[in-house]
């Protein structure tokens, strides 16, 4: 275990899908758009499509039915559990195949009844997330985790037009289906859920609509703790690498005193010890996690970045995070005969 963090102040093969709406709905505890808490019916910008009813789904792979389609939300702005302990988030990515090598069923029986939040960190239904294979290979998995789970889509959530069946099967919990970005509070800490799709949504750049809306909610949110997830990372030594696309985001978390950084993408495990959104070692940055060990098949390093501190390509598992008032722990945790651990403690920033 370590405890490192000193204080710091706080500055201010693609298959068409088309889906069917006959219906739609904002959920409540979850802001989208620029700065808008959605609730009490209000429709967050063209394409606010949350609780999504629909009729179905059809894919050339199969139909995504009501019985599919989530339900509309109902959750608190704040969805860390009234049992009196700190809340307790857990994050993968890259997830569901329906083969006979994948681990998702594993994966998923890792997390207990203790969890408040579960942050899938993109890629949950290969290879395409049709709505057959979210109904065949998600759902017998990962699928009961679902009324706690916070998603953020991934590349292979976008091989179907729009990512709709995603939208669809998530329904209010994923943000609205033209952005995928929302944020939310859990316990003290203040979460921020972006979408790393750039080329879907009209880019990750600093004038973006997504990084315009980063920064206001941020302002808007001021907290002690501060976590983000997406799926491609901005520092990787996987088979993707590291990527400066998403370097805009980090600048902004940057100023704000981001604590905590989620990726999925690369299949494998890899922390970095906190650095600079330039991947400069700062004890006062954030700390990278890549979790893509949601299920499918592990993948070899490719490179070996500065700054890492613990890595494995051997192990699926999932990263549990305990979110203190004001520092947090994190524990890997190995599916059945998994070799590979990884635990630590760190404080956050405080704001003035």
């Amino acid at each position: 275990m370590q405890n490192d963090r000193p204080r710091r102040r706080r500055n201010g093969s693609n298959t068409p899908t088309r889906c069917t709406e006959v219906g739609a709905g904002v959920g409540a505890g979850i802001r989208v758009g620029a700065g808008i808490r959605a609730g009490a019916g209000i429709r967050a910008g063209v394409g606010a499509i949350l609780a999504l009813v629909i009729a179905s789904c059809s894919t050339p792979g199969g139909t995504l039915d009501r019985s599919i389609a989530a339900p509309a939300t109902t959750s608190s702005t704040n969805l860390a559990s009234d049992d009196g302990g700190d809340p307790v988030l857990v994050a993968a990515g890259d997830i569901a195949a329906c083969q006979d090598d994948n681990r998702a069923a594993e994966t998923a029986a890792l997390i207990g009844p203790h969890v408040d939040v579960i942050a899938t960190l993109g890629d949950h239904a290969y290879d395409d997330s049709t709505a057959r294979q979210f109904a065949d290979c998600y759902e017998p998995t990962w699928g009961a985790l679902r009324a706690k789970t916070r998603p953020v889509p991934g590349n292979h959530d976008y091989h179907s037009t729009d990512a709709q069946p995603y939208y669809l099967y998530f329904g209010d919990a994923a943000g609205d289906p033209a952005q995928g970005w929302y944020s939310y509070e859990l316990g003290a800490w203040h979460v921020v859920a972006l979408n790393s799709e750039c080329g879907e949504i009209g880019g990750c750049g600093r004038d973006s609509e997504q990084v315009k809306w980063l920064r206001g909610d941020l302002a808007a949110h001021p907290s002690v703790c501060l976590a983000a997830y997406w799926h491609e990372p901005r520092f990787s030594s996987g088979v993707h690498g590291s990527s400066t696309t998403f370097k805009p985001f980090w600048e902004v978390l940057a100023e704000y005193g981001a604590d905590v950084i989620l990726n999925g993408h690369d299949h494998d495990y890899e922390r970095f010890a906190p650095q600079s959104p330039d991947g400069v070692s700062d004890p006062l940055g954030a700390r990278e996690f890549v979790v893509g060990t949601g299920g499918k098949d592990l993948r070899r390093f490719a490179s070996d970045e500065p700054n890492r501190d613990a890595r494995d390509s051997d192990t699926h598992g999932v990263l549990e995070l305990t979110l203190h008032a004001d520092s947090y722990d994190w524990q890997f945790l190995p599916i059945p005969g998994g070799k590979f651990s990884d635990a630590g403690t760190a404080s956050c920033s405080p704001t003035e």
